[in-house]
């Protein structure tokens, strides 16, 4: 049996999916660790002072630390709270945040699944993700984490509503769910992003419509991973850190990666639904007589670029705005942003029914 043949047997194609989930994990992790720590760089930068700067040159090797402080610390479960539970929440959490990078396409070809229906599968992975919150909040038998979860809950709801019509926009532009599908209709230079409207200098009116709808989809974002201005179910002042406040050790530590891995989930979507994903923002023709591999790291690391800066602008959120009333988190996202984007859903129909590109 020869090597291309084994492959497309049952347990070469067990392997080579293994093999390509456990590429995912690893690299979601590395960048995870490297992003938290350009995080606190940031956020130390806009206040004037150092951040982490002496474990490893640049302090680069913090996070590496604090994760090995977090596997070393003693597991402490309060006494009243549901254990099973309270053990479960935040695997949970951590399980769906990287069950939905299995679609994310990072270059061409570069897709654990590439089904026809990502964009779906993104809903229901991010709905599924509150629960974990949740049981949390719920299983720790205190009033704070109680809260906290409550507070999560509302806030995930609301704001996945906007998020979801925003998409919307993006599906009809694209005419597909497959996130593949999407990245690859933007081919050719900036102005075919769907964020100026998809289609070249005849679909420029539609970004009248898509930038707002780009900007509505990051405040959602913002709001959907529970980042500052947004970060209510975990307010210090308020809640004493919400409903991980009674975790410690390793369930902190996973609640912590599947928020981040969650938030560099969000940057990914942006840069895919939006600014092109792998594409880069003019045509490269040069790539053609290129080895495929070689082509795909060089799509793979524009995508890998456009997450970084968003994952700066995150950055910059957290260390510049204040921190939003629940009542004010509330209405911007079911009086402002709700109706914009139904209102945008129908313009961007409107406009591929009787627009010059329809």
């Amino acid at each position: 049996m020869g090597a291309t043949s084994f492959w497309a047997t049952p347990a070469g194609w067990t392997l080579l999916t293994v093999g390509q989930i456990l590429a995912i994990l690893v690299w979601v992790l590395i960048s995870l660790a490297f992003m938290l720590w350009g995080d606190r760089k940031v956020w130390a930068g806009v206040m004037l002072r150092k951040g982490p700067n002496v474990v490893g040159p640049f302090g680069l090797l913090q996070s590496f630390a604090d994760f090995l402080k977090f596997v070393l610390k003693e597991i402490i479960i309060p006494a009243g709270a549901d254990k099973a539970v309270f053990l479960l929440a935040p695997l949970i959490s951590f399980t769906l945040a990287f069950g939905a990078w299995a679609v994310i396409p990072l270059a061409p070809g570069w897709v654990v699944s590439n089904i026809n229906v990502g964009v779906l599968y993104i809903f229901a992975i991010s709905s599924l993700g509150v629960y974990g919150i949740i049981m949390g909040g719920w299983a720790s038998n205190s009033k704070y984490p109680f809260l906290g979860g409550l507070r999560s809950a509302a806030q995930m709801v609301s704001y996945e509503v906007s998020i979801g019509f925003v998409i919307i926009t993006v599906i009809l532009l694209s005419g597909s769910l497959n996130l593949q599908t999407i990245v690859e209709k933007q081919a050719g230079g900036f102005w075919n992003w769907n964020v100026l409207g998809g289609a070249g200098l005849k679909g420029l009116p539609a970004a009248l419509i898509m930038i707002p709808m780009s900007v509505v989809f990051f405040v959602s974002a913002l709001a959907e991973t529970n980042r500052p201005p947004f970060d209510l179910p975990e307010a210090e002042s308020e809640l004493v850190a919400g409903y991980q406040v009674e975790y410690s050790s390793t369930p902190y530590l996973l609640f912590m990666i599947g928020e981040y891995a969650n938030i560099v989930l969000m940057c990914a979507l942006i840069s895919i639904l939006f600014f092109g994903g792998w594409q880069a923002p003019f045509p490269t023709p040069f790539t053609a007589s290129w080895n495929p591999t070689a082509a795909s790291f060089f799509a793979f690391m524009w995508l890998f670029g456009k997450i970084i800066f968003f994952f700066f602008l995150f950055a910059m959120v957290k260390a510049i705005v204040p921190r939003y009333r629940y009542d004010q988190l509330m209405r911007l996202g079911w009086k402002v942003f709700l109706p914009a984007s139904l209102v945008a859903v129908a313009a961007i129909a409107a406009w591929r029914v009787f627009g010059p590109v329809a």
